[in-house]
């Protein structure tokens, strides 16, 4: 089977390549490569490769830049994304959506189900979800949807807390938003289960929540760093400028359906992903 990645040179990007090799033929493209605001390049790279499966992971991620530039989030995560899956809909290839906990509002207090009706609040997640909607328009697709994604190949959440752990000066992180931390190596193992099963709408996150204070704290102590020096603040104290879900944690009701295991709590992944850092 021929695999199509958009998004290559990301954090997913290149752990999807990682783990697909050697089993399938993988074909990269990062920015450089494909435009995928650009419906003619997009129809014509795909038509030119004509892979059996997508992975679709590129994306303007950059939420509160997204408020800057709505336009731009809007034309890459939504329009981009509809003429990845149309192009993909031509040749008759099945399609992978990336998207995102964003699309939620937030307000529920118990996980989000595959089946809850998304009600963004940021441009970004709106962005998202408009790629979601317009996904679901063509044949032969899956939604896959993660929360707090952290990797080997980019930066994150959690290489940056590490930095700032080495200068041991105080760091103020929200504590009243409760989510699911990811690690990228656990998500793509469970998107290569996926390309054997049923098209549909997919939580993958690893299990269990934090907030991201507590998850800061996590990172300094499994670091060896003394974790006082991490601050609890609220959302409104923070002063982001994008709103963020105040609870995105998901249940994982579809990849059970599949009878495909749920991923490892988040302080394991978090646990391994340290151990690797540090050995590199």
């Amino acid at each position: 089977m021929d695999i199509l990645i958009t998004g290559a040179h990301g954090q997913l990007g290149k752990e999807l390549e990682k783990q697909l090799c050697p089993s399938y033929t993988v074909i990269c493209l990062g920015k450089k490569d494909l435009d995928i605001t650009n419906k003619n390049q997009v129809d014509h790279v795909i038509s030119h490769y004509k892979p059996q499966l997508i992975i679709h992971a590129a994306a303007f991620t950059a939420v509160d830049q997204c408020e800057i530039e709505p336009k731009k989030a809007m034309e890459v995560n939504a329009l981009g994304t509809q003429y990845i899956a149309q192009a993909a809909n031509k040749i008759q290839a099945r399609m992978f959506y990336i998207s995102s906990d964003y699309v939620f509002d937030g307000k529920k207090n118990q996980p989000y189900t595959e089946e809850d009706e998304p009600n963004p609040q940021s441009i970004y997640g709106l962005s998202k979800w408009m790629g979601e909607r317009l996904v679901l328009q063509c044949q032969n697709t899956t939604i896959i949807r993660t929360s707090w994604l952290y990797g080997h190949g980019g930066n994150n959440f959690v290489k940056t807390m590490l930095n700032l752990s080495k200068i041991g000066k105080e760091i103020k992180v929200v504590n009243d938003q409760v989510g699911s931390p990811t690690y990228v190596n656990d998500l793509t193992e469970v998107i290569l289960q996926l390309i054997h099963k049923k098209n549909g709408i997919y939580h993958i996150s690893n299990s269990g929540s934090c907030t991201w204070h507590e998850f800061a704290r996590a990172i300094f102590e499994e670091a060896g760093v003394n974790s006082d020096f991490v601050l609890p603040i609220t959302t409104g104290e923070y002063k982001a400028l994008a709103p963020r879900p105040q609870f995105s944690v998901f249940s994982h009701q579809a990849l059970l359906r599949e009878k495909i295991a749920i991923p490892r709590p988040w302080k394991e992944a978090l646990k391994e992903f340290i151990r690797r850092e540090t050995c590199h």
